[in-house]
């Protein structure tokens, strides 16, 4: 019976933690409610494509949290990056620094394309 709870446990904790994983969003969403989109790679990867009308902040940057302060904090942002890791924690980092709108870490660009509906360009 022990063995029974152990493993009902474990089971119950692993499908507890993947659900709730902040993970990129995978559906479409509204573009009305898209707010800013914003680029958090290097300016040199954002040359080489980026959405339509992104603002390119790079989390790697030395004006990052300069830049990321100087937004409006209540408002909604959808970040984008390479493959979601940089996105996810830019998102971590306006969350910690009072931002209080929608937030939505869009995944890698071609996802964010997906999700926005917004086209890449040059």
């Amino acid at each position: 019976m022990t063995k029974l709870i152990k493993v009902l446990t474990a089971t119950f904790l692993a499908i507890f933690l993947v659900g709730t994983l902040s993970g990129c969003a995978t559906t479409t969403m509204d573009t009305k409610a898209v707010g800013t989109v914003i680029d958090v790679r290097t300016p040199l990867e954002y040359s080489q494509g980026h959405l339509q009308g992104a603002k390119n902040i790079d989390i790697e940057g030395a004006n990052f949290a300069t830049e990321i302060g100087a937004l409006d904090h209540k408002a909604n942002y959808v970040l984008y990056c390479h493959s979601g890791r940089r996105a996810g924690l830019a998102l971590d980092y306006m969350k910690s620094n009072g931002f209080t709108g929608t937030l939505t870490n869009a995944g890698a660009i071609a996802d964010a394309a997906n999700l926005t509906m917004l086209p890449i360009v040059q």
